[in-house]
């Protein structure tokens, strides 16, 4: 029973939680980076680079079935081994991309935290009753 009580203990602090709230909003963010890099940017680059579909880019390491078409899809349904390289291309891309997004936001949030104003120095507190009246004895001591 001890290391159940353990376990909910570790798994209901607040840093397991944040961690866990982390992993699912980076999930939905690396989703959305990679829409933004297939859907956006990696046409336009094809675009400028001749009309290039970069997933679409392979070399074939084996011998292809006689009736089998010459795309990707095909050819690895069909198992024949091929290295993919416009898929770690556009993957590439994409990790690019969402490192210099996390780059900017981090650099924004430190923007935000320099320039958030100092919080006011606390007013010193007053000293305590027995050291007024020790204060008092002093004073009157020396007339």
């Amino acid at each position: 029973m001890g290391m159940m009580k353990e376990f909910r203990e570790f798994a209901v602090k607040g840093n397991v939680i944040d961690l866990a709230v982390g992993v699912i909003i980076g999930g939905a963010f690396g989703k959305i980076v990679d829409s933004v890099v297939n859907d956006l940017i990696m046409p336009v680059v094809g675009t400028v680079f001749g009309k290039l579909d970069f997933s679409s880019l392979f070399v074939v390491l084996g011998k292809v079935p006689p009736d089998t078409a010459m795309t990707l899809d095909a050819l690895k349904k069909a198992g024949v081994p091929v290295l993919a390289y416009g898929h770690f291309i556009t993957v590439a891309v994409n990790f690019a991309i969402l490192a210099f997004i996390i780059f900017m936001m981090i650099k924004q949030i430190n923007r935000l935290k320099r320039a958030e104003p100092a919080p006011a120095p606390a007013a010193p507190a007053a000293p305590p009753e027995d050291v007024l009246l020790l204060r008092e004895i002093r004073d009157s001591l020396r007339k």
